[in-house]
Order: C-alpha cells, then structure tokens, then sequence
C-alpha cells in the first residue's frame, strides 16, 4: 500500500470544487466524508488493524490511543482512519520509545487535547451556524435545516486554515502562562507554605433554577453565553484566570487577593446594570489549592463555594484568611457576620465584602 503524506495530498480549492459523493447525492451537497477529507486532508483509507501495524504498536496500544481521542470502538476491518491518524500515532509511539514521556502521561496529554479539541469544534461550529441565521443574535437550540447545515460547512471549512494558526497561538500563550505560573509557584514556595496560594471566587446567578423554567430553550442558552461572556472580561482585566463555567456559575482565582476580591465587586456591579441577567452572588477565599488537570481542588474551593451558597443576591461574602489579607489594602470595607457552620468545611466566620468608595467603577485595579 502506498502512503502519501498528509502534506502532499491534494486538496481542493474550497467547499464549491467537492466532487459528488459515493452517496450520490448532488455534487454540491457535502457529506461527512467530504469533510474528512477536506479537514485531515486525506480519505478514510485505512482499517484499526491497518494503522496500528503502519505504526509499529499493537492494536492494543492503538485502541488506548484512539479511545484517549474519544473515538468510537471500530471493527478490526472498518477503514476509517487517514493517513493524519497514522502520523499522529506515530509521533505520540516514538515519543514513548524514546523515553521523553511515559505511556500514561502520552495518554493524559492526548486526552487533555481531545477534550478541550471537542468542545472547541463544537462551540465554533454552532457559532458559525449562529451567524448564518435570519437573525444573527438567535441561539441556535436545535435541529438545523438543510440550507444552513450546508453552508455552515462550507464556512467552516473556508475558515479552517485562517482559524487554525489562531488556535496554535492561543495555546502557546496560554501554555507560556501555564509555565510562568509553575515557575513563580516554587520561587514563592517556602518551607511554612510549600502549597500554591490562590484567591479562588465561585459567581452565581440567583434563581437560576426558577429562571430555567420560565425561559425558553433559547432565551435559556443566551442566557448563560452572555453570561459567560460578561464574567470573563470581568475576570481577564484584572489578570485572573477563568477555571471553569458550568451553566450558572463560573470558577475564577488570582494569584493575588487584591485582583481576586476586585472581581468579584466588578461582576456584581456588572450584573446590576445588564438588565438581561439575573442577579449574582459572590463567595471568594484565600488559601492553598491543588491544581489538576486544568481545574482546582481543596479546602480553600470548597470553602469559596460554601460561601457563595450562603450569600444574598448582589452580595460578596469572603473568608477569613482573605479579609485578613485585604485589611492592609486600600478601597476595601470588611464587615464581619456571624459564625456559621458551612457544610463540608466547618465553622467559618464570613466577611461581607463593599467598596469604600462607590465612584469607583469596573476594570480599574483596587
């Protein structure tokens, strides 16, 4: 059989020039396969058996390689890889023979790409297939119609060596941010604090379950992507780190208290004045946290949502160890509340957090 590199394979000039599908269908309508082969740049030629014997690994070692992708199990006789899949293969095969990285780690950076690869292709074609609507500012909920699936392809796929330089930019500057982290963690580590100290917020938006049922299910989706949207700037400006947003709620930390108590003023007031959202409450705290696979644990995040679960709508509430942090910085008021005992993490005594001044207004550092 004979390989040609993906690099050398023969592309067409875009979506218009596809040749009619093996389906018969009209030369103008793409088909998956139309897609794989103007996306990897190669047809599907190649069986399971195929690719692992190309690669030098056993099926085995291919099928834990192909699962970490989140591709679907495959009969030994389906072709359904290209000549993409072989060379990825490969290069991840030598990296473990040659000793750089152990197979299991092989397999958690491939995961990791995989993961956040998914999301990403979805979240962008749905944007594209947004954009092609009647009315640019709808959510695409559901099913699309014919027309538009076919031109959302097609724009896809004219955009996908435009977006593709973008997507290896984003993730070397967010690796090199990833690494300075990593390296300003041990110069700050002593031999009191060896753990990573992080300001960690938890923002929520109130009623969220009753807003569920009074919304449709696109005003619910636009909803929370404006939402999300908001709370990011928010939490950029002020150099801090969007861990994660799930529907309602978005997990930020700082590296340092001041940053991470300014956010969590700056979504409330936010919030107060988009008149499409709903109300948000704030819970912050400050203290060691275990970061993994991209997300944060401990004692410190269990405390901040804790915190957030008790706070009243338009309110921040913070935890000792930061109010103690912010006592000596300028623009804050702390006000103590009542002990209370906080599910999971034991008796807290929260600090309801407010701005000095209120002429001081969003994205300007505290």
């Amino acid at each position: 059989m004979t390989l040609l590199p993906a690099d050398g394979a023969s592309m067409p000039e875009g979506p218009g020039e596809i040749t009619p599908s093996a389906s018969g269908r009209p030369p103008h309508a793409l088909d998956g396969d139309d897609v794989a082969s103007m996306l990897v740049g190669m047809s599907r030629e190649f069986s399971r058996n195929d690719v692992s014997r190309l690669a030098g690994v056993s099926v085995v070692g291919a099928r834990k390689f192909w699962h970490a992708l989140g591709f679907p199990r495959t009969m030994s006789s389906d072709r359904m890889f290209t000549e993409a899949d072989l060379r990825a293969l490969r290069r991840m095969t030598l990296l473990v023979r040659n000793g750089v990285i152990d197979e299991p780690t092989a397999l958690a950076l491939t995961r990791a790409f995989a993961r956040n690869a998914d999301r990403l292709a979805a979240w962008q074609v749905q944007l594209v297939a947004e954009s092609l609507t009647s009315s640019p500012q709808e959510v695409v909920a559901g099913p699309l119609d014919e027309r538009t699936a076919q031109a959302t392809a097609r724009l896809v796929l004219d955009l996908a060596d435009e977006l593709e330089p973008m997507l290896v930019y984003a993730w070397r500057r967010h690796l090199t941010d990833a690494l300075s982290r990593l390296l300003a963690d041990v110069s700050a580590a002593t031999a009191d604090a060896p753990s990573q100290l992080r300001c960690v917020g938890f923002a929520d938006l109130v009623s969220f379950t009753t807003l569920v049922r009074q919304l449709s299910e696109r005003d619910l989706a636009r909803t929370v992507q404006r939402f999300e949207a908001l709370a990011t700037d928010v939490v950029t400006a002020h150099g801090g780190r969007v861990v994660k947003t799930v529907g309602d709620e978005v997990l930020y930390t700082t590296r340092a208290p001041a940053p991470g108590a300014a956010i969590s003023l700056d979504l409330v007031d936010a919030l107060e004045e988009d008149p499409l959202l709903p109300r948000v409450r704030v819970g912050v705290a400050f203290g060691p946290v275990v970061s993994r696979l991209g997300d944060v644990f401990g004692v410190t995040v269990n405390r901040a949502s804790r915190l957030t679960a008790v706070a009243q709508p338009d309110a921040v509430l913070v935890d000792g160890p930061l109010a103690t942090a912010l006592a000596s910085q300028s623009g804050f008021r702390l006000t103590p509340m009542r002990r209370r005992s906080l599910r999971g993490v034991g008796f807290v005594t929260p600090f309801a957090l407010s701005r000095v001044s209120t002429n001081t207004r969003r994205g300007r550092d505290l």
